[in-house]
């Protein structure tokens, strides 16, 4: 298998990306490329482009160097997207898809049927980061670039919880542990941790969460309106569609997230019966059998019962 180093050939400069709203894989990865970087190729200019990135990963080094806006005028050498799953989700520098002499793609959604000069997408993986560590030499893994690339395993796995969770992500979570990084305060600060409006707003949504096909699926919606009186945005969110699935008889979440009047961020988490990316994919979203995306417009009720329908169709299969 090549490293990195393999496809920086003739290359001098490189465009770093993730999809919009970044996660903490999302985040982990990128960041994780770019302190390689710039660690260990000095002559090499690494620009990472990411929409705003939340507090809670303020530890991860280099977060200041962030391009939140693109330069259409600069030209890259080759363009880095990572945890990307479909072009429509690319974040900050889309026109740079198309001016970058070449593109390489780091991904693990099982839904990425896109077209790249090199795409790499392991939908075994826990995260892009597990993927990502897979393409760099171990030695030359700063205790930087671990305590990035340890956050985005972290947030996928949701700490090692989830099924994706594998034997070789426990391995590689280990190997970057013996970088010396602290990672029990990384899992403190940027996964458990909220603030007290978060949980009000995840309180208040599981409150008024409804459940119906005999309590084998279950909905939550935040509207703009409420997340304006926290003082709160959708990427506060984080968290809220887990508790909705861990309710006991549960088999598929639906977490509707207003971004705009009556446009809705769909988060879907299933447990074992319901391969939520193929309800994400008709909705032109995508992402894992047990947890997947896409947006939405429309009332409330129009867009959970076009949901609904899938999940019911499933259920009975």
């Amino acid at each position: 298998m090549y490293h990195l180093v393999n496809y920086l050939k003739k290359v001098s400069t490189v465009a770093i990306t993730g999809h919009v709203n970044p996660d903490g894989d999302c985040i982990g990865s990128c960041m994780g490329v770019w302190l390689y970087l710039r660690d260990n190729f000095p002559n090499i200019l690494a620009d990472v482009y990411l929409q705003p990135v939340q507090e809670m990963f303020s530890y991860i080094e280099g977060l200041e160097q962030i391009h939140t806006e693109c330069d259409t005028e600069k030209k890259y050498d080759l363009l880095i997207l990572l945890d990307i799953g479909s072009k429509k989700r690319i974040g900050v520098p889309g026109p740079y898809l198309e001016t970058a002499a070449k593109t390489l793609c780091f991904d693990h959604h099982i839904t990425n049927q896109e077209q790249y000069t090199w795409l790499y997408n392991d939908p075994e993986a826990s995260s892009t980061s597990e993927v990502v560590w897979k393409f760099l030499q171990e030695d030359k893994i700063s205790r930087a670039c671990a305590e990035a690339l340890y956050t985005g395993i972290v947030h996928d796995t949701g700490v090692f919880q989830y099924s994706c969770t594998s034997p070789r992500t426990m391995r590689i979570a280990a190997r970057l542990m013996e970088k010396g990084i602290p990672f029990s305060e990384i899992v403190n600060e940027s996964f458990y941790q909220k603030t007290y409006a978060q949980k009000q707003i995840m309180g208040r949504t599981l409150m008024k969460s409804i459940m119906f096909l005999d309590g084998k699926c279950i909905v939550g919606v935040v509207r703009q309106r409420e997340m304006k009186f926290y003082g709160l945005h959708p990427w506060d969110m984080n968290g809220i569609i887990d508790q909705l699935r861990n309710i006991i008889g549960v088999e598929v979440a639906i977490f509707l997230c207003e971004t705009e009047f009556q446009i809705f961020k769909v988060s879907l988490r299933s447990k074992e019966k319901v391969d939520v990316s193929k309800i994400a994919m008709v909705f032109g979203g995508g992402g894992h059998k047990k947890a997947a995306g896409c947006t939405l417009q429309g009332k409330t009720n129009d867009v959970v019962h076009n949901i609904r329908f899938y999940v019911e169709k499933q259920l009975k299969e």
